[in-house]
């Protein structure tokens, strides 16, 4: 899950693995493989940025 910002300001987390497109048109919207739309202050490199530090995290080898 990432977590992004809603135009209103309010924090959200999405399952960034359900993410079919990232549009900026100005405003960044993300759409969704069930067709849902998002749109977030984020810009798309940034929401790149998150997914891909995301799944660096989730590949790590966990403590036991």
């Amino acid at each position: 899950m990432i977590e992004l910002t809603r135009l209103k300001g309010a924090k959200f987390a999405l399952n960034s693995e359900q993410i079919e497109t990232i549009e900026e048109t100005p405003d960044t919207v993300i759409t969704l493989l069930n067709g849902h739309k998002y749109v977030v202050l984020e810009r798309t490199r940034e929401v790149i940025g998150l997914i891909e530090a995301f799944r660096r995290n989730s590949s790590a080898p966990w403590d036991a």
